[in-house]
This record gives structure tokens, C-alpha cells and sequence, in this order.
């Protein structure tokens, strides 16, 4: 009983928080607007490329650090 009491409250507080974080879209740029405008959309694409790249090398670090331990032993 005590386990489905602490899951209710779990659930209930995720879902009361979920709500209040919620955010609508930003409003469409207006036509004829030049320069930066609020509400437009970044591309992820180069960023996401980099944080793996990055995860990649350390993970093969990793396996480096462990393999040359390995050796040592």
C-alpha cells in the first residue's frame, strides 16, 4: 500500500507540473520583416553533429583507458 501511495503522488505531481511548463508557439513572423526576427526557428543540425562527435571521442577514450589497464595487469 505504501509503494501505490508514493507512485500516485509521483504521478500526480508530474502531471500537475507538465501542465504548468506547457508553452504555446511563438506567432509567425510578419511578411515584410527583415533582420532577425522573434519566433523563427535554429538549426540543430551542426550542434547535434558536435555533441556526438564529442560522445564518440570520449566513449572511445573510454575503451582506450580500459583496454590499456587491461594490458597492464
Amino acid at each position: 500500500m505504501k509503494k501505490v501511495i508514493i507512485i500516485l503522488v509521483v504521478i500526480i505531481a508530474s502531471a500537475t507540473t507538465t501542465n504548468l511548463l506547457a508553452q504555446g508557439p511563438p506567432p509567425p513572423p510578419a511578411h515584410d520583416e527583415t533582420g532577425n526576427q522573434e519566433g523563427g526557428r535554429a538549426p540543430i543540425g551542426s550542434g547535434l553533429f558536435i555533441l556526438i562527435g564529442l560522445g564518440a571521442a570520449y566513449g572511445g577514450k573510454k575503451i582506450y583507458d580500459m583496454r590499456k589497464e587491461k594490458l597492464e595487469e
